[in-house]
């Protein structure tokens, strides 16, 4: 939980923190270097699919943590039956979407090149793909620090019956009250995990300033 809370304090430090004038010469040498046909376009996308993996196998692993917990007082037999179906299944219906949604803009390559009928869907994919991107983006830094928060709360008993506590008294203070009920345990995990991946965070930037010092 805290590792995928550091890595959405990550993005928004890179993406808050970071110069515009550092923002654009990356974007050109990115350019540059896709635009160069000496340039070997798989070993550039090998490091972004290097970091996917290994955010993926950390979810992974959580995801079967949570499993594990839920079922904790079943037999050895559910428990592995439970977890090779959630296993196949994130796989195919979680992964399998994923890989579809990375793919997109080779289809809509794919499909202007064909001609016909499927050009102008062709070339709607290939408009639409970088904003749907761009918006899964946020929508999965902002799920870092709600499912990290979450992980973390889970495991911390007592602050998780806190924010019980704190849903059921909202709970009790009409419509409105009710309303906020709902959503206080995502906005509180939210706000867990935006915390705690403040603290790593800093404290990964002090043992590298350390580290660098000491090199």
């Amino acid at each position: 939980g805290a590792f995928l809370c550091y890595e959405g304090v990550e993005k928004l430090a890179h993406a808050i923190l970071d110069p515009p004038k550092e923002k654009e010469e990356a974007h050109r040498a990115l350019v540059e270097r896709v635009s160069d046909l000496n340039v070997d376009l798989v070993a550039v996308e090998q490091t972004r699919i290097r970091g996917a993996i290994r955010t993926d196998f950390i979810l992974s692993a959580e995801i079967i943590v949570i499993a594990l917990g839920t079922f904790a007082g079943a037999t050895f037999s559910k428990q592995a039956i439970t977890l090779s179906l959630i296993g196949v299944g994130f796989t195919i219906g979680v992964y399998g979407l994923v890989a579809g949604i990375v793919k997109l803009d080779d289809l809509g390559l794919h499909l202007q090149k064909r001609g016909g009928m499927g050009a102008p869907l062709g070339r709607g994919l290939l408009l639409a793909a970088p904003w749907l991107m761009k918006t899964l983006s946020v929508l999965g830094t902002a799920a870092m620090f709600l499912v990290g928060g979450g992980i973390v709360a889970h495991g911390w008993h007592r602050l998780e019956a806190t924010i019980e506590q704190a849903a059921h008294w909202l709970g009790q203070q009409g419509l409105v009250g009710s309303a906020l009920a709902l959503i206080t345990p995502t906005l509180l995990n939210g706000l867990i995990g935006l915390l705690l991946g403040g603290l790593v965070y800093g404290v990964s930037l002090l043992v590298k300033r350390v580290l660098q010092r000491k090199a």
